[in-house]
């Protein structure tokens, strides 16, 4: 079978060259004796797949990508025009929308990771939100987000729900979150219960479930934030790790704590991700403060997970090019 080759986003100012942000990936992956190719983001976000996909080299075969999130329409559309050309992702289109967004691999982790409910698009009114608060218990702090990514960043604005019982507050904040993510409202609305992590430095942090995105919404980056969020109260102290067939070939920090690096106990979670039955995935775990154990924050699709500064990625990259 043909060694697969990775892709890469282009550099939007030279297209000859990947992406300042996964160069170093290409270099490592060269070092290795790996190959690769180069895919215009920009266009396959507009839609155009023959441009998108014009660098890459006709029957190519085997193909992992390595960039920045791709919403799953979009990554269906990517996949068609890559097997026109004669390559193959070796993450399908069904896989990757099953790890990248939260319906998807939610009903098999439940239990593992704080619990959840979903609203398809926006909310129609108030008394939709107060049933979807209801499925959660009704009362209570929470997290809202869309199935892929919350905001972080307006953490009371459009974030944190302190009670679930507090319906305008919670009206609120969904109305803000909806509005701030407007075209990007990834498939609809999620209400996650919120959990207490242990931060980096090993102090309490109360612990979002929920995944965050960098504004400009590239990329998945999952990650716990305390509840004053912007008041420097710290970062969870994530493990990320990275599955690739249901073995983990690499863990390691959360990107947003590169130097800190737990050791997360993966007895409960490795099932789970096999009975997920995506071949590459990533999964951020966190402590919590009560004893009760490692949890998952969040699951993802490894093509679009960000690898925290300074790792050695070279575990992972062989993994992919030898799979």
């Amino acid at each position: 079978m043909r060694v697969p080759a990775i892709l890469f986003p282009s550099d939007p100012l030279n297209a000859r060259r990947p992406d300042p942000h996964f160069a170093w990936e290409a270099r490592l992956l060269r070092e290795l004796g790996g190959d690769h190719a180069l895919v215009d983001h920009d266009a396959l976000l507009a839609g155009d797949m023959g441009e998108a996909v014009r660098r890459v080299p006709e029957g190519r075969g085997p193909l992992w990508y390595r960039g920045w999130m791709i919403p799953s329409a979009a990554y269906s559309a990517f996949a068609e025009a890559l097997a026109r050309r004669g390559g193959t992702l070796l993450t399908s289109p069904a896989g990757y929308a099953s790890a990248h967004e939260l319906p998807g691999w939610y009903p098999v982790f439940e239990g593992a990771t704080p619990p959840s409910v979903w609203l398809p698009g926006a909310p129609a009114d108030r008394a939709e939100l107060a049933a979807a608060a209801g499925r959660l218990g009704g009362r209570g702090p929470a997290i809202v987000k869309d199935y892929v990514k919350s905001r972080k960043h307006e953490w009371a604005e459009a974030c944190f729900v302190p009670d679930l019982a507090d319906l305008p507050a919670l009206e609120r904040v969904v109305a803000r979150f909806v509005e701030l993510q407007g075209e990007f409202l990834s498939g609809g609305v999620v209400l996650r219960r919120y959990e207490d992590f242990a931060r980096a430095d090993l102090g309490p942090l109360g612990g979002e479930s929920g995944s965050v995105q960098p504004d400009s919404g590239a990329q998945r980056d999952s990650t716990a934030q305390g509840g004053n969020a912007g008041a420097g109260e710290g970062q969870a102290g994530e493990a990320r790790v990275w599955w690739l067939d249901g073995e983990p070939v690499l863990s390691g920090p959360h990107p947003d704590t590169p130097g800190h690096c737990p050791e997360p106990d993966l007895t409960a979670v490795r099932p789970l991700v096999r009975a997920l039955g995506c071949r590459f995935v990533t999964t951020d775990l966190a402590l919590r403060t009560d004893g009760s154990g490692w949890r998952v924050v969040e699951v993802g699709d490894g093509q679009v997970s960000d690898l925290p500064h300074g790792i050695d990625a070279a575990p992972l990259l062989t993994s992919l090019i030898a799979a």
